[in-house]
C-alpha cells in the first residue's frame, strides 16, 4: 500500500473511531454470548441427563457428567467456563455424533459460506441494476413492473421459491441438479449451487431493489446534480460521477442486512436442497437437543453477523467523504488572552 494511500485510509478510519467500534462489537458479542447461554440453561429437562443423550442415566454418570461440565457451579461460574473454552475454539463435543463440534462446524461452514457466497452475488445482480433503472425511471411503467417482480421476490417464501426452481430448472428442464452438494469445489460444486442460491438470494433482491432506487431518486434531485445537468455534462457522466457515488452509503447499510438475513435464510434452503452445511446441522441438532451443537451454532451466526456489520461501518467512511470525522479547528489566540480549550457546552465568546 502507497503512502497516500495509508495516509487516506487514517484519515477515513482514525484510530478512536476503530477502537471504539471495535469494542463495541465485542462488547455486543459478549452479550450474546451471556443470551445464548441463558436460553439454553433456560430450556426445560435435565442439562445432564440431556448431555448424556439416549444412554442410562445412571446416579455415578450423571454426577460426572455435572462435575465435568461444572453444572454443579453457579451459573456465572458455568458462563465463566463455557466462554473460556469457546474462546479456545474448545466448543464440546456433539451429543449426536460424538466428534469435536469445532470439526463439525469447520466441515459445514465451507459449504454453507459457498452458498452465501453465490447467494449475495445473485442478490446484488438481480437487485442494485433493477433498482437503477427503477430510479432512473421513477414513476413509469418499466418502474412500476421492478417494483412489482420485487414484491412478487419479497413475497415468496425461500423454500417455496426452491421446489418451484427444482420442478421448472431441474425436472422439467434438466438445466441444474435438483439437490446435493456435489463433487469438490470447482464446476460441480458451482453447478449444485445456482439453484440454492437463487432461491436464496431472491428473498432479499426486493430489499436491495428499493434501497437502490430510493437512493438513486434522492440524488437525483440534488442541487450538484441539477447544476452539473445545467453546466451540459452528459447524462452518463452525471450518472457515473454523481448519482450512483451518492447512492454507496445507504446501500452498502443495506448489503449489511442482506449479509446477515441470507446466514439465516440458509437453514430453510439447505433444507430444500439437501445440502449438509450449518442449516442442516442446527435443524438436526435442535430435533435431537444437541446442546453444544447448537450452542456453538448460535454463538457462530451471531460472530458471523456482526463481522458484517463492523465491516460494513469500516468501509462507509473509506466510500464516502462525507462520513468522515473532520479535525477539529483551534480557536485563534488572542493577543493578552489566555488560551482556553474549546468546549462544546459553552459556546465561545465573541471577541470584539
Amino acid at each position: 500500500m502507497s503512502t497516500v494511500a495509508r495516509s487516506r485510509v487514517r484519515a477515513a478510519l482514525p484510530l478512536g473511531h476503530v477502537v471504539r467500534r471495535l469494542g463495541g462489537t465485542f462488547g455486543l458479542l459478549i452479550v450474546l454470548s451471556v443470551a445464548v447461554f441463558a436460553l439454553l440453561q433456560a430450556a426445560p429437562g435435565d442439562p445432564a441427563q440431556t448431555l448424556l443423550g439416549p444412554r442410562s442415566a445412571t446416579p455415578e454418570a450423571l454426577a460426572a457428567v455435572r462435575a465435568r461440565h461444572h453444572l454443579d457451579s453457579p451459573l456465572a461460574v458455568q458462563y465463566w467456563y463455557w466462554l473460556g473454552d469457546a474462546v479456545r475454539l474448545d466448543l464440546g463435543t456433539s451429543i449426536r455424533t460424538g466428534e469435536s463440534v469445532t470439526a463439525a462446524l469447520g466441515d459445514r461452514l465451507v459449504l454453507t459460506g459457498q452458498l452465501v457466497g453465490v447467494g449475495f452475488a445473485v442478490a446484488l445482480l438481480l437487485g442494485l441494476p433493477p433498482g437503477v433503472l427503477a430510479g432512473l425511471r421513477n414513476r413509469r411503467a418499466t418502474d412500476r413492473a421492478v417494483q412489482s417482480l420485487g414484491v412478487v421476490a419479497l413475497s415468496t417464501p425461500a423454500f417455496a421459491g426452491g421446489l418451484l426452481l427444482i420442478y421448472v430448472f431441474a425436472l422439467m428442464l434438466g438445466w441444474f441438479p435438483a439437490y446435493g452438494p456435489g463433487q469438490g469445489s470447482g464446476t460441480d460444486r458451482l453447478t449444485h449451487l445456482v439453484l440454492p442460491a437463487v432461491a436464496l438470494g431472491l428473498a432479499v433482491t426486493a430489499v436491495l431493489l428499493k434501497l437502490t432506487r430510493a437512493a438513486v431518486i434522492r440524488e437525483l434531485d440534488r442541487e450538484h446534480v441539477t447544476f452539473a445537468r445545467a453546466r451540459g455534462v452528459r447524462e452518463r457522466d452525471i450518472l457515473l460521477r454523481y448519482v450512483l457515488r451518492g447512492t454507496v452509503v445507504p446501500v452498502l447499510t443495506g448489503i449489511g442486512l442482506v449479509l446477515a438475513y441470507l446466514l439465516a435464510g440458509t437453514v430453510m434452503v439447505e433444507q430444500v436442497f439437501a445440502l449438509p452445511g450449518l442449516g442442516s446441522l442446527l435443524v438436526d441438532s435442535v430435533a435431537f437437543r444437541d446442546v453444544p451443537v447448537v450452542q456453538a451454532e448460535a454463538l457462530l451466526i451471531a460472530a458471523l453477523v456482526c463481522l458484517a456489520n463492523l465491516i460494513t461501518d469500516l468501509l462507509q467512511p473509506l466510500l464516502d467523504p462525507r462520513l468522515r470525522t473532520a479535525p477539529v479547528a483551534k480557536a485563534p489566540l488572542v493577543p493578552g488572552a489566555s488560551p482556553v480549550a474549546p468546549s462544546s457546552d459553552v459556546p465561545a465568546q465573541e471577541v470584539r
